[in-house]
């Protein structure tokens, strides 16, 4: 009987056994890690002189209870938060909008106002840590808020270090939470890198994200073209508004899935950082810093199974080393019970202590780059990466990704990807450990974190509040404002920045923009 043939989630074809005779001709045994193309890392000693920023994904409910996890994961060795936020807050929504019903507080917290950001980072040092959040269409609102709390307390806007999503196009070919057209959030894109070069020298203006194109249903090739191909397109945009690639490309990051194929993880993570050096000397960066890929990683969510839920902390473990030896700068581990609900604190903690385990007991973190030179991996480097520049040629081809997601192009090959991942998983072809093969009887009783459904009112509460207490002229200058620099081409930032200042809510700065901009409908 002939044995079937391996491939790893991306159909590249696993052969018995590797030698020396497939590492490929570009492989140079003498590269070192922080060299160009950087393949081995951005570092030259990589985690022996810092070991990446353990993060704790996490937002939930009021601002209130939000900040109470902060102040607990900081308490357990967290080195940096990242903040999930509601969907109303995602889409530009107050939390006292018609379409806000049902949905306040349920995937992340909610945040209508500067009121809300002062709770959320309550006695949390915002010179001293690292925040990055997960949001969008309205990063530029949640940027100013954190702006106006710094400034508020008198913090040196130099000092802040973080990171704002702001990646737009994955919204358009993936997820959803997009508001405005293309062109015009691509402006809004513009105007961020251009405010934050000058303003938040250590922030990071931009995560461009494969992780919500590899959680729709990518395979890890798809992953890294369609996120560096997104990538080129804010880096063109932002060359054509005239800015400088080797000043905002330092500031540009990366955020990826970690999957369960371990060594095609490893492989992909590689790839991504010398394709991404070879895509920005292409497009005229010389600055070393420019040239990077630096990149942040969370344990792929698709892959937690509600069936035998603790068989979830073994797939995050294995996701945390593959992040680990492909050298990423910053990673969060999801909770076991992620596939039930929002993970408890107990999962949580579990979560981070797998983070912890591997950085001081396992002894990845020893050395730079533990897998090169296998003959297995560096082949598996270069398949990924020629798979990847093909599509990415693809792309170019139609005009770059704008063009690509305006056609289906990306839409299409991901929902492709989804569909032939799941028919293996039903045909038994692929094996997932507890939902198609050894599956158990047994009800394990795992307690789910529940959010209170009086949120909403709470949050409306506080509307109300503010409203009748803010100065209504200043507000309705400071939206005027916006309105106007909209309409021109005048930076948005300062006029949002001044806006939220005196009050104005997340809702009605998005709703001025809907007015000049429109909404985009797929």
């Amino acid at each position: 009987m002939q044995e079937a043939q391996k491939k790893t989630d991306s159909g590249i074809t696993i052969k018995k056994v590797y030698t020396s005779a497939d590492i490929p001709e570009k492989f140079n045994s003498t590269l070192e890690p922080g060299t160009f193309p950087y393949t081995r890392g951005v570092q030259h000693d990589m985690y022996r002189g810092k070991l990446w920023t353990m993060r704790q994904y996490a937002g939930f409910s009021t601002a209130e209870e939000s900040n109470k996890r902060y102040h607990f994961l900081l308490g357990q060795g967290v080195m940096g938060l990242s903040v999930a936020f509601d969907l109303p807050t995602q889409i530009g929504y107050d939390a006292d909008h018609e379409l806000a019903d049902g949905e306040v507080g349920k995937v992340g917290v909610s945040i209508c106002s500067l009121l809300d950001m002062e709770i959320l980072f309550k006695d949390i040092p915002l010179d001293k840590i690292s925040t990055s959040m997960t949001i969008n269409s309205t990063g530029f609102i949640l940027l100013a808020l954190y702006v106006a709390l710094a400034k508020k307390r008198g913090i040196d806007l130099k000092l802040l270090s973080g990171t704002i999503q702001n990646d737009i196009l994955k919204e358009y070919a993936a997820r959803g939470t997009y508001i405005y057209p293309p062109k015009q959030s691509m402006r809004i894109i513009t105007d961020i890198f251009e405010w934050c070069g000058t303003n938040l020298p250590k922030w990071n203006s931009i995560s461009i994200s494969g992780y919500h194109i590899r959680e729709a249903g990518s395979t890890a090739v798809q992953e890294v073209a369609f996120t560096l191909s997104n990538g080129k397109a804010y880096v063109q945009a932002a060359q054509a508004k005239g800015l400088d690639i080797n000043q905002f490309g330092k500031r540009l990051s990366f955020f990826f899935n970690a999957h369960n194929n371990l060594f095609e993880e490893v492989a992909k993570f590689r790839a991504a950082r010398r394709m991404w050096a070879n895509i920005m000397k292409e497009l005229g960066a010389t600055d070393e810093k420019a040239l990077m890929l630096r990149f942040h990683t969370q344990t792929g969510g698709a892959t937690l199974t509600a069936q035998q839920p603790h068989n979830n902390i073994s797939r995050v473990t294995v996701q945390t080393i593959a992040a680990v030896m492909g050298g990423t700068q910053s990673l969060h581990t999801n909770g076991f019970d992620e596939a039930l609900g929002l993970p408890t604190q107990e999962a949580a903690s579990i979560a981070l202590r797998t983070q912890q385990i591997v950085a001081f007991e396992s002894g990845i973190a020893d050395t730079a780059d533990p897998l090169a030179g296998s003959f297995y991996v560096e082949s598996l480097t270069d398949e990924v990466e020629s798979k990847a520049t093909e599509l990415i040629k693809q792309i170019d081809a139609m005009g770059g990704s704008v063009a690509a997601i305006e056609s289906g192009f990306m839409q299409n090959k991901i929902a492709e990807s989804a569909y032939a991942y799941q028919k293996a998983i039903e045909s038994n072809d692929k094996i997932i450990v507890g939902v198609n093969q050894f599956q158990s009887n047994s009800n394990q009783d795992i307690p789910v974190f529940k959010i209170d459904e009086s949120i909403r009112q709470q949050q409306m509460d506080k509307l109300t509040l503010l409203k009748a207490q803010r100065d209504p002229n200043k507000v309705k200058l400071c939206l005027a404002a916006i309105h106007t620099a909209a309409l021109g081409t005048q930076n948005l930032m300062p006029p949002v920045i001044e806006a939220v200042e005196n009050h104005c809510t997340l809702g009605e700065i998005s709703d001025i923009l809907r007015d000049v901009f429109g909404e985009y409908q797929a």
